[in-house]
């Protein structure tokens, strides 16, 4: 059985769509999720829920028992939480004795400066800690990251954010979620660490040129500083530790923390990663 935490998230989702794709029986694949609702779809294909959360760690055995391979999908919150949940889910495998376990944490988690590597060093720590037959998937910055608002940033005519010309080797969510499929159905995995990147690092004004040329207007790349990113980015509302997070990892990239190319995902992929265009195509045809 493989089991996918986070099964609802947009990464355990395609994760799951990749197995599928790669003739995995959905009969074979277990979704972790917190509410099953959210994933009547996948029930509808044949894969099995298995309701539970990281909150909740009386939870976490039951929904585990009998996984051979676990792709352990990283929690979203507050860093404190976050390691608290990830130690959860690695004392449940331990408990009911996984066979492996394949963790999506950060590029270059050991020695990456961003302030969010914390909570992968951390987890990474507790399983090697375990004992458990352990692969890293060391994923850098969804593309998406970045283009998920694009559209709304073309009708302003400008990005902004705390970057300058630092470079991001930032690969599409899709790529790396057919990467963890990959590697979850491949031989000997144990004690692998994959340095999952694109194949380019490009910076935000060149995000900002992409975006222009592809959409026909004027766009342009403002940076504000860490200090006036943060203001802008609390005075739209969004909760502190996402302010810290997205502050952090903008000012760490302006120094160049998330601008190594790796060859692991083209690699694995067996073809090119995503390139920017693409995915700036694909954002504004939303």
């Amino acid at each position: 059985m493989i089991t996918v935490t986070g099964a609802t998230g947009q990464f355990g989702r395609l994760a799951i769509e990749q197995l599928l794709a790669r003739d995995v029986p959905a009969a074979g694949i277990a979704a972790v999720v917190r509410d099953p609702e959210r994933a009547a779809d996948l029930a509808d294909l044949g894969v099995e829920l298995r309701q539970a959360d990281y909150d909740r760690p009386e939870t976490l055995p039951a929904a585990l028992r009998g996984t051979e391979t676990l792709l352990f999908v990283s929690s979203t919150g507050p860093d404190d939480q976050r390691i608290v949940q990830h130690r959860a889910v690695v004392t449940a495998a331990r408990e009911v004795r996984v066979g492996l376990v394949a963790y999506t944490s950060l590029v270059g988690a050991d020695v990456n400066t961003l302030d969010l590597a914390r909570v992968h060093r951390d987890t990474e720590g507790a399983l090697a800690e375990s004992g458990l037959p352990t692969v890293l998937l060391r994923n850098g910055w969804y593309t998406e990251n970045y283009t998920a608002g694009l559209a709304d940033s073309v009708a302003r005519g400008e990005i902004v954010g705390a970057a300058g010309d630092g470079r991001v080797a930032a690969a599409s969510r899709a790529d790396l979620a057919e990467a963890a499929a990959i590697v979850v159905t491949s031989e000997d995995q144990a004690g692998r660490i994959h340095e999952l990147t694109g194949d380019t690092a490009w910076t935000l004004p060149e995000l900002a040129a992409e975006a222009a040329r592809v959409s026909g207007r004027e766009v342009a790349y403002r940076d504000l500083g860490g200090d006036g990113y943060a203001q802008l980015l609390a005075e739209a509302g969004l909760p502190d530790f996402v302010v810290s997070l997205l502050v952090d990892s903008d000012v760490k990239v302006s120094k160049g923390a998330l601008a190594a190319v790796t060859g692991d995902l083209p690699a694995l992929l067996g073809r090119a990663t995503t390139p920017l265009a693409e995915s700036v195509r694909a954002a504004l045809a939303d």
